[in-house]
């Protein structure tokens, strides 16, 4: 095996080498562009080399694929409300199609060109495919099982009912006729293939009818394609929009695809319809633009968007009962593999059941939150908005949404900024935002109020592409200073910085977060943030900017970690003095609550802490890679997986450092893609109160008696919610709900 490069001393795992650094805590080999940032090349050190033993990884993406099978789980739970269970359901189905646009698109494109290599877990490529194919097959069915055994009865007790044509009375039957004339028939397109019709393109996530006609005549047998317009509801109530709110009165819905079958013979007037089946592709929609040859990005990721269009298929979903030979001619036609046609049980698309999760019934959702200001903005109990800047002057403020409201404290910061005449400039970073954004509107009044307005809009966050280019030309158009961040790298850092004019000079005040800057995510994203008014993190977002904006590629930090250079090597950092300390007998711990756990070079250094005695907890949504609970290699780390009402989405990183803790929140998640191909920040916090507050809700996440998934050596994930006698765990997002409430009640005393 190749000299450790930092020569340092290796530890015996299992009979394998393990360097202390694996990846290195540094930052690789790097490539200067644009003068303005060093910009690191993918590791190739991440890859397993020599005897290192692979097995210590698992494979990300059979991970994810465990991932959404525990969203599954939570669409299963009769404890739950029906509601939710529906949307758990339309949940799963979005996410399994985005994980074939883009996870097994991008893997069969690195085979397709042989790019392709073994992945951490030792497993080759064609491997990595098979079982995704398997184990996403698998999925599909229980997927599918789950609707027609268990949710669609349920809904029937509840009077809400999924019908099929020949099930309506003649009422009924002839309302929808009506609509199929008046709104769907105009829209719709009948292709023909046959000689002089080729076999027509199929967009990606459209649903289809392929048809079956005779022709009289000749008795000949034709095949047409018609697509379900995706413009119009899924799922068409029958009863009226009100119907499934009023518990106990009937609530009918059916398919869109289902009216359009029964009036084939419109669409084919002197031609017999014979048999129709749905179907389904899915293509390869991720977007590629060479940024260094891209002489306006906006217009070259313009362009890519409308190539997306047109990715190859990478999954084909056909009901269960179709024509063999209408199968064949769709394979053929495609150009897939059966090894990646998914054979389902009708209705195909579960996207669509988020219709019926979407009716207006108290009884079946989770009760209503709304969410509080948070005591530290409002200490008082006024009707009155509360002064953000005058708040941030008293204290640092740690906001825990969707608990404490977004629209209270962070949109207030940046609405107030706008309309302050003594504020002289706002910088914003702007990943994901929503249509009818608020702090797109606060950043367009601040500039046309002659304020310095900077707007550093992400351009290539993956399916808002599109979005983001109108709002990008919408601010310029107002004034603002658009900037699209640093040529190779995306910026997912979510800062505001506030530049106003006070009595002692000019004083910054500052917003970092979790999560995006986004006011309806905001409900129902799990996410922290900090308002402050401190010189330091101050000084630091200034440098960020200028670096994001401009030409600084020799700034450093005080209270930022920030990717791609430092965030890795700070945090292994980090780690090593945990290591230390728990080798020289003082108080040692590292506790991380993340999206997803993937980068070897953090999990490497977690297993070295593991081995020297440090208790490491490890709070992952999403996917891990990390193998808990090996002996030898991780026997003292713990990993928990908490799904829910709320999206968990927050990152903090924790750190006994010798009883004098150390946290960090921030936007990066622990994979390649975070730490070196990202613009990232993590904050420290200063405030004690902070600190003990964030340790305190880590200590209840990982508590035994909190509804959680356990994740054991061997990759399997189990539902702990249940305790021994049948009572409930601990269900942490209602109790965080409540101690708001409570907080606030005990505010107005």
């Amino acid at each position: 095996m190749n000299p450790d490069p930092a020569g340092t001393t290796k530890t015996e795992v299992k009979g394998a080498t393990l360097p202390p650094r694996f990846g290195s805590s540094e930052v690789p080999a790097a490539r200067a562009t644009q003068d303005r940032i060093d910009i690191p090349e993918f590791a190739p050190s991440l890859e397993p080399e020599g005897d290192i033993t692979p097995d210590r990884f698992l494979d990300r993406e059979l991970s994810w694929l465990a991932f959404n099978a525990r969203v599954l789980e939570l669409a299963e739970d009769p404890d739950l409300f029906l509601l939710e269970r529906v949307n758990f359901l339309s949940i799963f189905a979005s996410n399994l199609d985005e994980f074939f646009m883009v996870r097994v698109a991008g893997l069969k494109r690195r085979i397709a060109t042989g790019l392709a290599v073994p992945s951490p877990a030792g497993l080759s490529p064609i491997e990595v495919l098979e079982q995704i194919g398997d184990a996403a097959r698998k999925l599909q069915e229980r997927h599918a099982r789950v609707f027609a055994e268990q949710i669609r009865p349920a809904l029937a007790y509840e009077h809400i009912h999924l019908m099929r044509w020949d099930e309506l009375d003649d009422e009924a039957q002839h309302r929808l006729s009506i609509m199929f004339g008046e709104k769907v028939f105009p829209i719709l397109t009948p292709l023909a293939v046959d000689p002089a019709h080729p076999f027509p393109y199929i967009s990606g996530l459209s649903l289809n009818l392929a048809v079956i006609v005779r022709n009289p005549v000749s008795e000949k047998e034709l095949f047409a394609r018609v697509k379900v317009p995706d413009q119009l509801p899924r799922l068409i109530s029958i009863d009226g929009p009100r119907a499934g709110a009023v518990p106990g009165r009937v609530a009918r819905f059916i398919a869109l695809e289902e009216v359009i079958a029964v009036h084939l013979d419109k669409l084919f007037p002197g031609m017999e319809v014979m048999e129709h089946h749905t179907f389904r592709v899915t293509r390869n929609e991720d977007v590629e633009v060479e940024e260094d040859d891209a002489e306006n990005l906006l217009q070259a990721l313009e362009k890519e968007l409308l190539r997306r269009r047109f990715g190859p298929p990478v999954r084909l979903e056909v009901t269960t009962d179709i024509n063999p030979n209408i199968r064949a001619l769709l394979v053929r036609e495609l150009g897939v593999e059966e090894s990646e046609v998914y054979s389902v049980p009708a209705p195909l698309d579960l996207r669509g059941l988020s219709v019926i999760g979407g009716i207006d019934r108290a009884d079946l959702h989770y009760p209503k939150h709304v969410p509080h200001t948070s005591r530290y903005l409002n200490e008082s109990e006024t009707a009155k908005a509360a002064n953000v800047f005058a708040a941030m002057r008293r204290r640092d403020i740690l906001l825990h949404h969707p608990y404490d409201s977004f629209s209270t404290s962070v949109q207030a910061f940046l609405e107030q900024a706008a309309a302050d005449p003594k504020v002289q400039a706002i910088k914003q970073t702007l990943y994901r935002t929503s249509g009818d954004s608020p702090i797109v509107d606060a950043l367009i009044d601040a500039a046309e109020a002659g304020k310095q307005v900077l707007a550093l809009v992400e351009i290539k966050a993956r399916f808002d592409e599109q979005a983001n280019i109108s709002w990008a030309r919408k601010l310029e158009q107002a004034g603002v200073h658009v900037v699209y961040g640093i040529v190779g790298l995306k910026t997912h850092c979510k800062l505001s910085l506030v530049v106003r004019q006070e009595v002692d000079g000019l004083r910054r005040y500052c917003h970092i977060g979790t999560g995006n800057y986004h006011p309806r995510t905001a409900r129902y994203y799990e996410d922290l943030g900090l308002l402050t008014s401190n010189e330091q993190v101050g000084e630091d977002l200034s440098k960020l900017f200028n670096q994001l904006s401009g030409y600084a590629p020799k700034s450093t930090f005080k209270r930022l970690l920030v990717a791609p250079r430092s965030v890795r090597s700070g945090l292994i950092d980090r780690i090593e003095t945990e290591i230390r300390n728990a080798r020289a007998g003082i108080t040692a711990r590292v506790q991380i609550k993340v999206n997803s756990m993937v980068d070897e070079a953090i999990i490497d250094s977690l297993y070295r802490a593991s081995q020297a005695g440090v208790k490491v907890d490890v709070i992952v949504r999403g996917i891990c890679s990390l193998r808990p609970g090996v002996p030898g290699l991780s026997e003292n780390i713990t990993v928990r997986s908490i799904l829910g009402r709320f999206l968990e989405h927050s990152r903090v990183f924790a750190f006994a450092n010798g009883n004098d803790p150390v946290v960090y929140i921030g936007s990066a998640d622990m994979m390649h893609r975070n730490l070196d191909r990202r613009v990232e920040a993590l904050v420290q916090l200063s405030s004690r109160e902070d600190i003990a507050e964030v340790l305190d809700l880590l200590r209840r996440y990982m508590d035994p008696g909190t509804a959680s998934w356990h994740l054991d050596n061997q990759g399997h994930w189990t539902r702990f919610h249940r305790a021994d006698d049948g009572t409930p765990l601990l269900d942490i997002q209602s109790w965080l709900l409540a101690s708001r409430s409570r907080q606030r009640a005990v505010a107005r005393r």
